[in-house]
């Protein structure tokens, strides 16, 4: 993990924003969303790029979102 002050508060917020989904997918029982989150918590350590970080974290959220947009 890159000690660079951006990428420290996007892997921050990235990790925030994944243990929310996970909070959320283990109170409603669902499994994508516990999916993403643990993602979404682990992924950052191995990104450099706070860009690629952000594009990583639109694609899961994006795809969260078509997941239960057809009923999984």
């Amino acid at each position: 993990m890159v000690l660079d002050a951006n990428a420290l508060l996007a892997s921050l917020f990235i990790g925030l924003v994944g243990a929310g989904c996970f909070m959320y997918g283990k109170r409603q029982g669902r499994i994508p969303p516990m999916i993403v989150g643990v993602l979404m918590c682990i992924y950052p350590y191995f990104v450099p790029s706070v860009v690629v970080m952000g594009v990583i974290a639109v694609v899961l959220l994006v795809a969260l979102w078509g997941a239960t947009r057809l009923g999984y």
